[in-house]
């Protein structure tokens, strides 16, 4: 199968052949390390990971390299404002580069949490400064760049095509220019390279046109080229780095080694916000609608946020909202009760691999059918859930876990490209687990009714179990006899008695909420209606964050 992606510069879907046979070269635009992570930004990198996850799938040799902008990035986007390190790190009070750092590693945390690997190198622009002052010197002696009294600029009107990426009409933006702030600037899509800096800033570096500091877009340049060489195979980065971030990049880039830059441009879209109406709109923090990921993960699950960052394709548009979060639990919990279900029937670690199934032939062909069509991850997931169900009926069917053992290691593998995995299983999540290899032996043995019994219990605490697939309950009903039923099903299948006693603070008849493998801990938590619960000691019960709705 050819794998095909969309090429942003082409405007179509391409097949995609790497500079270098068996090796890709990928950078992505990272984080200007300023502020918290959004969940647009999150997004992002979620996608970008799927890409290079199903690259090393594919047994190709992945170089992926994403930076820190930890200077010259201004509030405008522009050439022209604030530096929007140093504006943050004045409100704090503290200095640029404790800033860079502290958010750098919030950064780490948060994308580890969502199951992001860390790409193979993430320099830092103020780590190759020399480097960029290299490139502009060069840039002036070819004629395609000129300085003013306040910056170097680049000379677009010496660069063929400059709109062919953005698919900016140049003679439309002359026509229509807004004022500028430098009156020097021969075009106003001219862009600055190296800005001249006051005395008072900051951030400064020595240079050959006074101290200065650089300009974003060069930034980029410089780092991809030093790590991965003079043309990258693919350029990831956010849609709205399609109208002047990227095309800057690829013009000063050319421009500077005659050869092309990006062969392949790829565009994730935005993630939006539902509107008090329904509507999509754009994060905003004047509206309340601004919010990072670590908000959601610790609101959520990790994995149930990274799971639903991918549930649509990179190139559509995602909304948030609490319908489409339940959507996305109760997608992955198809996915996470199959982990729980054959993992109980492959308990016996000497089990050898038969031949694997046709079917299994069939699904790795649809998998990878789906993801050579752009990384098309929602398709590939519609795939997997039908995997799920084959994987479940094969356990339910009572057939020898040995000639499913290689379905479910591909299935694993599968699932890993999307950055979907078993949760680890501890603390009560066990005992489940426990649980439903005691009734599928009890069934094996024709005893139905002590089946039954298991079925109906685990009901009653939120999982229903209907041919092997247990559906995870999100809102319940919950008497105050609660830990008392969980109680009864230790003690009919002789299991050491885990709660004897209520918890304090559950009022009768009132809905609470029951999260299965939450936190990526595989632990679950019974969460009160205004405040959480501290359980007291010896329950096993852990204290959580409230749910959604509270």
């Amino acid at each position: 199968m050819v794998l095909k992606v969309y090429n942003s510069m082409t405007r179509k879907k391409e097949e995609f052949k790497p500079l270098v046979e068996g090796r890709i070269g990928i950078y992505t635009c990272g984080q200007t390390v300023y502020d918290d992570m959004h969940i647009g930004n999150a997004r992002t990198y979620s996608n970008w990971d799927v890409v290079v996850r199903y690259l090393r799938y594919k047994g190709y040799h992945v170089l992926h390299v994403q930076n820190f902008t930890d200077v010259g990035h201004l509030v405008t986007d522009a050439d022209w404002g604030e530096d929007k390190i140093i504006r943050r790190a004045a409100e704090r009070q503290i200095h640029p580069m404790e800033l860079v750092e502290n958010y750098i590693a919030d950064y780490f945390r948060d994308t580890a949490d969502l199951n992001i690997k860390r790409p193979n190198i993430m320099p830092r622009a103020t780590g190759h400064i020399s480097e960029m002052i290299d490139l502009v010197k060069a840039l002036i002696e070819k004629d395609y760049a000129y300085e003013t009294s306040s910056s170097i600029y680049f000379d677009i009107s010496k660069f063929p095509n400059y709109g062919k990426l953005s698919g900016v009409d140049l003679s439309q933006q002359q026509a229509g220019a807004r004022v500028e702030t430098d009156p020097e600037k021969r075009h106003p899509l001219d862009f600055a390279l190296w800005i001249k800096a006051d005395p008072t800033h900051i951030m400064q570096w020595t240079s050959p046109w006074g101290n200065g500091y650089p300009g974003w877009h060069l930034e980029c340049s410089v780092m991809s080229m030093k790590y991965i060489g003079e043309t990258l195979d693919l350029h990831g980065g956010g849609k709205d780095h399609l109208g002047t971030h990227h095309p800057n990049e690829r013009a000063q880039s050319e421009a500077y080694t005659g050869k092309q830059f990006v062969r392949y441009w790829l565009h994730s879209e935005f993630l939006n916000m539902e509107s008090e109406t329904g509507e999509a709109e754009k994060m905003s923090k004047s509206k309340g609608t601004f919010v990072t990921a670590r908000a959601l993960i610790d609101k959520y699950s990790a994995d149930l946020i990274r799971f639903y960052l991918i549930s649509a394709h990179y190139r559509s548009p995602l909304t948030f909202s609490e319908r489409m979060i339940q959507q996305a639990r109760e997608n992955l919990a198809k996915l996470q009760t199959t982990f729980a279900l054959v993992r109980s029937a492959l308990k016996d670690t000497s089990i050898k691999a038969t031949e694997p199934s046709t079917e299994m032939l069939i699904f790795k062909e649809q998998f990878e059918e789906a993801m050579d069509d752009d990384f098309n991850a929602p398709k590939a997931l519609s795939v997997l859930y039908a995997f799920s169900t084959h994987l479940n009926k094969l356990v339910e069917s009572n057939a020898q876990p040995s000639t499913y053992l290689a379905d479910y290691e591909l299935f694993l593998k599968l699932a890993e490209t999307l950055a979907i995995e078993p949760p680890v299983i501890t603390g009560e999540a066990q005992l489940i687990e426990w649980l439903l290899e005691l009734r599928q032996d009890a069934r094996q043995q024709k005893n139905y009714e002590l089946g039954d019994q298991i079925r109906d219990a685990l009901g009653n605490l939120g999982y229903v179990i209907e041919d092997g697939i247990i559906t995870i309950a999100t809102q319940l009903s919950l008497p105050t006899n609660y830990l008392q039923q969980w109680y009864d099903i230790t003690a009919m299948v002789g299991a050491p008695a885990a709660f004897s006693a209520d918890i304090p603070g559950l009022s009768p008849n009132t809905t609470y909420y029951f999260e299965a493998f939450a936190k990526n801990s595989g632990s679950w938590g019974v969460y009160g209606e205004s405040s959480p619960l501290s359980p007291p000691p010896g329950t096993g019960i852990p204290e959580a964050p409230l749910p959604p709705g509270f």
